[in-house]
């Protein structure tokens, strides 16, 4: 009796107990309600802003509607997308069979990638493209053709995506898989594609996304090689009418965000490395 006594009585005291653990400190609901409006009220204004200034009888979304009938804006648009996959690509196809080598072959090398993949920082965009000029202009066919931007944005996106692969790289226990691999007869392009992607999805898409971002809003050099991307639209309209350039700017906003979301539904949406490698070659 007395046994069952002392445990009816040690369960409220259990139940207060846990209650007290999981109740959010009122300090924490402060900063995240102070962070939430730092967050919104710049938009909030911008979204005011953007739909201010239109005539009586126009449409509340009138900038935003001329916006989208603006044939320039469409082709800027698409040419800023087609330059941001571009760079992806080209970036993924030079930067993951390289950290990827340098990880399991060479490792003495570590430090002198991590000294080219910040030259991008060191040397200014705007000195990069004057000392590029001569040497591209000497190629006729490239030089007028956008994909000479990609060529450039894979430079400057190579620290963002170099970091994102190294830490990935980093997290995983390499040289065990790639061992188990070969130990079941995959050669190395094999493993690289059906084990080690997998496991760097995360760290993929993160530098994918940083190298979109900085693909789709570069400027100086778009506007120096006098390509019409959505960067120099975006200036264009700014200047011409403040409505418009607000309202673009908040559209950029949302492409970004849901950029940034359907990454991340990928990246959720992976399956394990173990169940690549075991699916894969069993």
């Amino acid at each position: 009796m007395a046994q069952v006594t002392a445990a009816d009585a040690a369960r409220p005291k259990d139940h207060r107990f846990r209650r007290a653990r999981n109740r959010v400190p009122v300090w924490h609901v402060i900063w995240l309600v102070l962070a939430a409006l730092v967050f919104l009220v710049p938009i909030y204004s911008v979204v005011q802003f953007s739909l201010a200034g239109v005539q009586p009888g126009q449409s509340p979304f009138h900038w935003y509607l001329t916006v989208f009938d603006d044939p320039m804006f469409r082709s800027s648009f698409w040419l800023s997308i087609q330059i941001a996959l571009e760079t992806v690509a080209v970036s993924l196809v030079l930067m993951v069979p390289t950290v990827f080598w340098v990880h399991l072959r060479l490792p003495g090398l570590r430090p002198v990638m991590d000294l080219i993949s910040i030259l991008p920082f060191v040397v200014p965009p705007i000195v990069l493209v004057v000392g590029l000029l001569p040497f591209l202009k000497n190629i006729t066919f490239l030089f007028v053709r956008p994909e000479v931007l990609s060529l450039i944005y894979v430079v400057f996106a190579l620290p963002f995506l170099y970091r994102a692969l190294d830490a990935g790289l980093r997290a995983i226990d390499l040289r065990t898989l790639v061992e188990a691999a070969e130990s079941l007869g995959a050669k190395t392009p094999r493993t690289l594609l059906l084990v080690i992607l997998p496991n760097l999805r995360a760290a993929i898409i993160g530098g994918s996304l940083l190298t979109i971002a900085i693909s789709m809003g570069e400027y100086t050099v778009a506007s120096l090689l006098e390509f019409n991307t959505f960067p120099v639209y975006t200036y264009v309209i700014g200047t011409s009418t403040a409505y418009e350039g607000v309202a673009l700017s908040f559209i950029s906003f949302i492409f970004v965000w849901a950029a940034m979301l359907a990454l991340y539904l990928l990246g959720r949406g992976g399956r394990s490395a173990a169940a690549v490698a075991i699916t894969d070659y069993n």
